[in-house]
């Protein structure tokens, strides 16, 4: 799994074998520059879904339901659940556990594929004090593995597990039946997701340490438009060929 925010990728990842799309409310972050993903909206989200949908016509595309917008009203929540459905996405990524098994339990009742998160959940950044590593003693781990079980009981096909040691992640992985998507989280879950940019090595000033550069891609998107300016300067693009009247 990759997160992917804009058609043009969308595009490029639709011919590969990656299995799925997450629309991730990362995109506050990686595509508008937030320092957290509390500042995503639904339309926001829904925006990206669309994009996304539109360059992959083939992909499972599941999207973040951003901060909050589950915890309102019961017409809210589904307002924001249907927005992103119509938008594109085939299904919802729901933070946290408690306080949220039964909107999961109406949401699958009425045929919306639901995924969990459990671990360094990303909207809960201030209640956590920063980005750290989640169920590092026994008595956290028991908590998440009871927590997974109970998202599997209200109807998740699947869930993220963030930031955790990974012999908790194992434990929780070999617990359920449904796969388990790390991030952060070691090798022994069912799958792995990564976001499209730390991939792509587009930004050398973050690089956490569990996300794997497959590329440098900021040096060479610099390489291709500093010879795009060289080209220009000394009056060599366009040529002939590249000029139609």
């Amino acid at each position: 799994m990759a997160t992917c925010y804009d058609a043009a990728t969308a595009k490029i990842l639709n011919d590969t074998s990656v299995d799925a799309l997450l629309v991730g409310d990362s995109c506050a972050m990686v595509v508008h520059g937030y320092d957290s993903t509390v500042h995503a909206t639904v339309e926001m989200m829904a925006s990206h879904t669309a994009a996304v949908r539109r360059g992959s016509a083939d992909k499972v595309i599941i999207s973040d339901l951003p901060f909050l917008s589950y915890r309102g009203s019961e017409d809210v929540s589904t307002q924001a659940v249907s927005t992103l459905m119509r938008a594109g996405s085939n299904g919802v990524k729901i933070e946290r556990c408690k306080g949220n098994t039964e909107l999961i339990t109406r949401l699958v009742d009425a045929g919306v594929p639901v995924m969990g998160h459990l671990g360094m959940t990303p909207q809960s950044v201030n209640e956590f004090g920063g980005f750290k590593m989640q169920a590092k003693d026994e008595r956290a781990a028991q908590t998440l593995l009871e927590e997974a079980l109970e998202l599997e009981e209200a109807g998740c096909f699947s869930i993220v597990l963030e930031c955790i040691p990974s012999s908790v992640a194992e434990r929780v992985t070999d617990a359920l039946e449904i796969p388990t998507i790390g991030i952060g989280s070691g090798p022994s879950t069912s799958g792995q997701v990564l976001v499209i940019n730390d991939i792509l090595g587009l930004d050398s000033t973050f690089q956490p340490s569990f996300a794997r550069r497959y590329m440098d891609g900021d040096q060479m998107v610099a390489r291709a438009v500093e010879g795009y300016c060289e080209d220009v300067r000394e009056g060599e693009y366009p040529n002939e060929g590249e000029f139609r009247p």
